[in-house]
C-alpha cells in the first residue's frame, strides 16, 4: 500500500493494474480550462481526469472561499465515477509539483482512503524517465466508493476564537509576497490571518520539483513546530487547495496529524470582520 509518494518507475510498473488507478489533477487557477485540455492532449496511460472546481471543490456561495470542499456524499460519486472503490491504491499526479494532487490526496485521506499517494515529481517528471503518454481516455467500469469521514478540519468559527492561541499555530501555505500582503491578484483583500506564520509549499520540492528527503523535512517542519506537537497545526493557504501540499510533507515526513482550514485566506477575507495582519510578522 503506497500512502504518500510513489516514484514514477513504481507506477510504470502498476500500467494497467485494475487495483490502481491514476488521476490526472493538472489545473490553472487562472485558466479553469487548462488542465482538461492538457489531459485532452496528452496524460499517463489510463489516468483519468477531476477538476479541482468541478469535482474537487463544492460550488462557491460568495462567503466559502474559492474552493470550498464539497459532501463526503458528492465526492464519493465522483469517485465511483471515476473508477475508484474502497480497495483501490490511487495515484494523483499533476504538472505543478503536487500542489492540486495533494488536494486529492489529502480529501481521500478525509474520507477514509489510506491508499492514495502522489506521483513524486509529477507529470514532468513521468515524461523526463521516458515513460510513456497518451491522449486515449480509458474505458472506466463505476464502482461504489462509502465514505468515511475523518476529522481532519476546522472552520472559520473555530479559527477566529483561538487566534493566537499559543497551543495552536496555523500555518499559510501561499507565497511569500501574498502572505505579506504584496502582489495580491487573486483575492479581493491582501493579507493574512493573523498569528499564522509563513511556509510556502514549494519550500517542500528539491530543485527538481520532487519531495525533498523525510530527514530534510521533518527537521525543516520540527523547527517550525517549535515543540509544539504535529496535530497543534492548522494549515492553511488561498482556498484549501497548496495547504495540502503541506500536509502531505508532514506525513512522508513523519509528522501527520495536522488538520486543514478549506476555506483558507479567500473565506477568511470575504468576511470584513474578521482581522487581517499584513507584513512578514504572524
Amino acid at each position: 500500500m503506497h500512502t504518500t509518494l510513489v516514484d514514477t518507475a513504481t507506477l510504470a510498473a502498476h500500467l494497467g493494474d485494475p487495483q490502481w488507478v491514476i488521476v490526472d489533477c493538472r489545473f490553472d487557477l487562472a485558466n479553469p480550462h487548462a488542465g482538461r485540455a492538457q489531459y485532452t492532449r496528452s496524460h499517463i496511460p489510463g489516468a483519468r481526469y477531476l477538476s479541482i472546481d468541478d469535482d474537487l471543490s463544492a460550488p462557491k456561495t460568495g462567503t466559502s472561499g474559492r474552493h470550498p470542499l464539497p459532501t463526503p456524499e458528492r465526492f464519493a460519486q465522483a469517485l465511483g465515477a471515476a473508477g475508484i472503490g474502497n480497495d483501490t491504491q490511487v495515484v494523483a499526479y499533476d504538472g505543478n509539483n503536487a500542489a492540486f494532487a495533494g488536494r486529492l490526496w489529502w480529501m481521500l485521506r478525509w474520507v477514509g482512503h489510506e491508499r492514495v499517494a502522489v506521483l513524486d515529481g509529477g507529470f514532468a517528471q513521468w515524461l523526463k524517465d521516458d515513460h510513456p503518454e497518451t491522449a486515449e481516455a480509458p474505458a472506466v467500469t463505476p464502482r461504489a466508493f462509502v465514505p468515511r469521514l475523518r476529522p481532519m478540519t476546522v472552520d472559520a468559527a473555530w479559527l477566529a476564537g483561538r487566534l493566537r492561541d499559543p497551543a495552536m499555530r496555523v500555518v499559510d501555505a501561499r507565497a511569500a509576497n501574498r502572505y505579506r500582503g504584496e502582489n495580491e491578484t487573486i483575492d479581493p483583500v491582501a493579507g493574512h490571518i493573523p498569528g499564522s506564520v509563513n511556509r510556502p509549499f514549494a519550500d517542500n520540492l528539491d530543485a527538481t520539483g520532487r519531495m525533498k528527503p523525510a530527514d530534510v523535512l521533518a527537521r525543516e517542519w520540527r523547527a517550525l513546530l517549535g515543540g509544539l506537537p504535529p496535530e497543534a497545526l492548522v494549515h492553511s493557504c488561498g482556498s484549501g487547495v497548496s495547504a495540502c501540499h503541506n500536509l502531505l510533507a508532514m506525513e512522508v515526513a513523519g509528522l501527520g496529524g495536522g488538520r486543514l482550514y478549506p476555506g483558507s485566506w479567500s473565506e477568511w477575507c470575504a468576511n470584513p470582520a474578521r482581522p487581517v495582519a499584513t507584513g512578514p510578522e504572524p
